[in-house]
């Protein structure tokens, strides 16, 4: 994968990056006047750096998540991971989980992974970039510096029907005009790049 590109291109190709405007969270058919979650991980804080665990070059699980309460009238939430400093068009997407039920609060280290047609309660594991079902671990070009991955979470009035394993465009689809707020959690990683030691928060270790 992108491990393999040599530092010299990385680097060549650090200011080519998709945008933060185009992740989901931003996308103007969401309608963008809406509420906030809190969102966060016990693993690392806003805006830190992703344990090793977590990206591909360890196991390459998906990290562990938590949300505060959510509006009354939610009927199911959606969580979409995406990269906005891809060397790519579009951002890279990571995760897609629809249909999590209105009442669940979180996801364990590793719930992320391929389901097939979806779990019994509803809830189904969508599709990443790489047209697969499940978690796609952080594996950013060596030299292209930091990247922030952005775990974005929607509260949904209406589930809707994006399909089996949605992608991100019929995501996107089915949640328009339907959010009643969501929350953004951002974590970093890089390669080949000078990187912080020690804790990543004050929640849990590296």
């Amino acid at each position: 994968m992108l491990e393999h590109v040599p530092h010299w291109l990385g680097h060549a190709l650090r200011n080519v990056r998709a945008g933060a405007d185009k992740i989901c969270i931003a996308q103007p058919e969401l309608g963008g006047d809406f509420g906030a979650i809190s969102l966060s991980s016990l693993a690392f804080g806003d805006g830190g750096r992703l344990p090793i665990r977590f990206t591909a070059d360890g196991d390459g699980v998906s990290p562990p998540l938590q949300w505060g309460e959510v509006p009354a009238g939610t009927r199911a939430l959606a969580l979409i991971v995406e990269d906005p400093d891809a060397p790519s068009p579009q951002p890279l997407v990571h995760a897609i989980v629809w249909n999590i039920p209105a009442d669940e609060r979180g996801l364990s280290e590793g719930a992320i992974r391929a389901d097939g047609d979806g779990g019994a309660d509803g809830r189904d594991v969508g599709r990443n970039s790489y047209l697969a079902e499940g978690w796609l671990p952080p594996d950013p070009p060596t030299g292209h510096g930091d990247h922030a991955y952005a775990f974005q979470l929607f509260a949904l009035s209406e589930v809707g029907d994006p399909g089996t394993t949605p992608g991100r465009a019929a995501l996107v689809k089915a949640m328009a005009g339907k959010v009643l707020a969501a929350g953004l959690l951002t974590g970093t990683y890089s390669r080949g790049e000078a990187a912080p030691v020690g804790p990543v928060s004050g929640l849990a270790p590296a």
